[in-house]
């Protein structure tokens, strides 16, 4: 199954464009407030009233946009990509899933903001790993790396 269908790639992509856009916009006021800031702090508002603040079918819908956009441009059984509670993806040729549990060789997990962040340039993945928000190690940290920002 797709990580979104095709009938929803044109409202995805508006989803993908809205929050990159809430995100570029936040880091701009965190840059004004403090030159020394650094993406990673930069946030989503949970605050409904908040101008910024973006719901949660939004947000699902610019993970799966983002995701199935990075699932094209790199294919592949090798890596797995994960943002939950919203999708996953495999990406990068190279080799299967074990037989027996089914999990790919490397499996990477974000929190949604983490992965929008990355997706869309905001932050960079030394940021985000110095921060302590990747946990890869070797192989994958050098062949998912160099991924961002997507080509959306």
């Amino acid at each position: 199954m797709p990580v979104i269908r095709p009938k929803d790639v044109a409202r995805g992509h508006d989803c993908y464009r809205r929050v990159v856009s809430a995100l570029r916009g936040l880091w701009q006021e965190a840059l004004a407030a403090d030159p020394h800031a650094s993406p990673t702090d930069v946030d989503l508002p949970t605050d409904r009233n908040d101008p910024a603040y973006l719901d949660c079918p939004t947000l699902a819908m610019a993970v799966r946009y983002s995701l199935g956009v990075l699932e094209k441009a790199v294919p592949g059984p090798s890596t797995e990509l994960r943002v939950p509670p919203f999708a996953a993806v495999k990406i990068l040729p190279g080799p299967d899933s074990d037989p027996h549990n089914l999990t790919p060789p490397d499996v990477l997990e974000f929190t949604p903001v983490v992965w929008l962040r990355l997706a869309s340039g905001v932050s960079t993945w030394g940021q985000e790993k110095s921060a302590g928000n990747i946990d890869a190690v070797d192989a994958a940290d050098e062949r998912v790396s160099r991924l961002f920002p997507i080509p959306a």
